[in-house]
């Protein structure tokens, strides 16, 4: 008789309990997909940050070399400049001994200002194998040079180009204080900065131009994380060098973790109140069935029914509502995650599984919480019920 009671509990409320499962599926997925874009979003923001260039510098703690697009009148005035300049060999030790597999992109830098047919032009000795991968959003005419101890090739800027009337597979003479090289351009860069007035060399070619062989004047690198975890790693690299300064940029840190920041903040204010709007519709869901459902409890109760036991057969019920819509939810809310990604970042979003539990155990919780009003059940009167009043 109990169990017909509860049966028909079940099967009279089928269009509130309907309402409640579909609001809690709704929420659910929209939660989802929210915490698969948050747990995401922190690689493909890095990703894109890393399209803005190095974020790191190790420097001469004086000061170092002066910016390349600074330029100088002559080379007497820039051999009277004497730069303080960095041993390659002791950054590289650092380098080696504080590996990272954040570490996108890193190379040595060293600027010369030479002259091409007697014109002053700004030499960039590095590693050109790495230029692309410190300044992925660079356009290249021609082709990037795989091999860093190729020293007979060099890449130009746009400016320098149609200065000197260059095009890939030209020749170029550079000469420094009576030290010259013979380089052949392999590419023409278009970066849309200062970089567009330099002659980019392998790192030999400007140390021997330069005679400073086995020296460079700074070391840019590109590190994937938030602000705090490349600050981090700045300290600990300056502590392996404490001849040098080693620097995040700010504008590229900063706003990649105030960014990083603002959009969790965001993501975790949408998903409370994602939370509270699905428990009110489950609170009035509630309300409404034990409303409903007074006279099947004042049986129950007449039966010998605990009001503990009642109480405790509507609670697994909103329970499974609960578990089921948080369930189906997180299933469509991957597809949804999908979605966003496909519009915010333009790739996709990696499926984490671990949000299904974490889902599951959110509507679970909403949904009891939505189960307030079955306290009124405990005030039910079977002689009351019993009468018909």
């Amino acid at each position: 008789m109990f169990g017909r009671i509860v049966w028909k509990m079940l099967r009279g409320g089928k269009g509130r309990i309907l309402v409640a499962i579909l609001a809690i599926t709704s929420g659910a997925a929209v939660i989802s997909a929210l915490l698969n874009v948050q747990f995401d979003m922190q690689r493909k923001l890095a990703e894109e940050f890393r399209t803005l260039g190095a974020n790191l510098v190790v420097a001469p703690q004086s000061g170092g070399q002066p910016a390349a697009n600074a330029g100088a009148s002559s080379n007497a005035d820039a051999s009277a400049a004497a730069p303080v300049l960095l041993n390659q060999s002791t950054i590289e030790s650092a380098l080696d001994a504080n590996r990272t597999p954040d570490v996108a992109g890193s190379a040595p830098f060293l600027f010369v200002v030479a002259r091409a047919q007697g014109t002053p032009v700004v030499v960039a000795g590095t590693w050109l194998d790495q230029l692309s991968r410190l300044n992925p959003t660079w356009k290249l005419d021609g082709a990037w040079t795989a091999s860093r101890d190729d020293q007979s090739l060099c890449l130009v800027g746009r400016s320098v180009a149609r200065q000197f009337g260059l095009v890939p597979g030209s020749s170029l003479a550079l000469d420094y204080l009576g030290r010259t090289a013979q380089l052949r351009v392999a590419g023409v860069i278009d970066s849309g900065a200062a970089e567009d007035s330099q002659v980019f060399v392998n790192l030999p070619v400007a140390q021997a131009l330069a005679g400073t062989p086995g020296s460079i004047g700074l070391w840019q690198l590109s590190v994937t994380g938030t602000s705090k975890s490349i600050s981090a790693y700045a300290v600990r690299l300056a502590g392996a060098l404490p001849g040098a300064s080693v620097q995040p940029i700010r504008a590229v840190t900063d706003a990649e973790g105030n960014l990083l920041h603002r959009t969790r903040l965001l993501i975790a204010s949408m998903v409370a109140l994602i939370l509270v709007l699905t428990a009110l519709c489950v609170l009035a869901t509630m309300a409404a069935l034990a409303m409903e459902r007074r006279e099947d409890v004042g049986l129950m109760k007449a039966l010998g029914g605990s009001i503990a036991r009642i109480v405790s057969l509507f609670l697994a019920e909103v329970g499974v509502l609960g578990a089921a819509g948080g369930l189906v939810g997180g299933i469509a809310g991957i597809a949804l995650a999908q979605w966003m990604g496909e519009r915010v970042f333009e790739t996709s979003i990696a499926p984490r599984w671990e949000i299904f539990p974490l889902t599951i155990t959110l509507m679970v919780v909403v949904a009891l919480a939505g189960a307030l009003p079955l306290r009124l059940l405990g005030k039910v009167k079977p002689a009351v019920i019993l009468r018909g009043e």
